[in-house]
């Protein structure tokens, strides 16, 4: 099985959300081992602290600190981003990693939005947005996380915050499909206003995190099955895989200089469940560029960034 060959990258500037564990946690080892210091924007300040010391174990001379983030509330993004700015260090790579999957109940964000599309689609595009100086100043590559779910994934435009029928996985989907079609415009305009960043797209394949646990269980007076269904199948060794492999996509996409903007990257094996990093070709819905650019402008609106483009 494949790695990923990493560059050097001392003296560049990563920020990861989402690294408090998982694939988060994952890529933010191996970009400081390749040397980069590295910026995790945290929710939870202990799990956070936690983080930050296994990457320090993994990778020791590790430069990292925390910053507070909640994705789910802009005033959060705004404050993070006006730290950063403050600080005034470019930034040379941006993982919108973070998530949420599935909630049983239909819950919302501090802002009034869905929380699945608010968190995972709207929280980063504020980010990015907020971000953008810093990123063009480093000349950054952004990788956004989607999921293979982003192929089911479908835009109601009547009804684009689940307000009127809420589907716990159809929820998902859509924030999945819009994080692919939010990093593949992002490159798009990126290149026609000169920005110089790279913006490309990955998923993990079927990789087992926290995610199957946190998300399911909202709103459930039971514990949800997902995870357990989950642990049994990467016992046996069946479409699923672990941290270390999940993590391979989107590592490549951040940082190999032989990954292109406006690309999709995943794993190769059958139904992108798991496998090698590779390009992929990207899902019949996210080629809606007229689609994208309305997205686009619907979401700016709804994130409270304006791009200047």
């Amino acid at each position: 099985m494949k790695d990923v060959s990493v560059p050097g990258l001392a003296g560049k500037l990563a920020v990861v959300t989402g690294a408090s564990d998982g694939i988060g946690l994952g890529l933010a080892v191996r970009l400081a081992r390749a040397g980069a210091e590295l910026v995790l924007p945290v929710r939870d300040r202990a799990k956070g602290e936690a983080a930050a010391a296994r990457v320090r174990a993994a990778a020791p001379g590790a430069v990292v600190a925390l910053a507070d983030l909640d994705l789910a509330a802009l005033d959060s993004v705004a404050a993070l981003a006006a730290g950063l700015t403050a600080e005034g260090r470019p930034v040379h790579i941006l993982v919108n990693n973070a998530g949420v999957m599935a909630p049983a109940t239909r819950h919302t964000t501090a802002d009034g939005l869905e929380l699945q599309f608010g968190v995972n689609h709207i929280g980063h595009m504020a980010l990015v947005g907020r971000l953008l100086p810093l990123l063009r100043a480093g000349r950054a590559r952004v990788t956004t996380m989607s999921s293979s779910a982003a192929r089911m994934g479908s835009i109601d435009w009547a009804d684009l915050q689940s307000e009127r029928k809420y589907s716990p996985i159809a929820s998902y989907n859509l924030s999945k499909l819009a994080n692919l079609m939010f990093g593949l415009e992002l490159d798009r305009r990126g290149r026609a206003a000169g920005w110089e960043i790279v913006s490309n797209v990955a998923h993990p394949g079927t990789t087992l995190t926290h995610l199957y646990a946190y998300g399911p269980n909202l709103g459930r007076t039971r514990p949800s099955r997902q995870e357990s269904v989950m642990r049994r199948l990467a016992r046996l060794g069946l479409f699923v895989q672990t941290v270390d492999r999940g993590l391979l996509p989107a590592l490549y996409a951040a940082t190999s200089p032989l990954a292109g903007g406006g690309r999709f990257y995943g794993p190769d094996g059958l139904g992108q469940f798991t496998g090698d990093p590779v390009e992929l070709a990207v899902y019949r819905r996210a080629r809606d560029q007229a689609a994208a650019a309305r997205l686009w402008d619907v979401s700016a609106r709804l994130a409270g960034v304006d791009f200047g483009d």
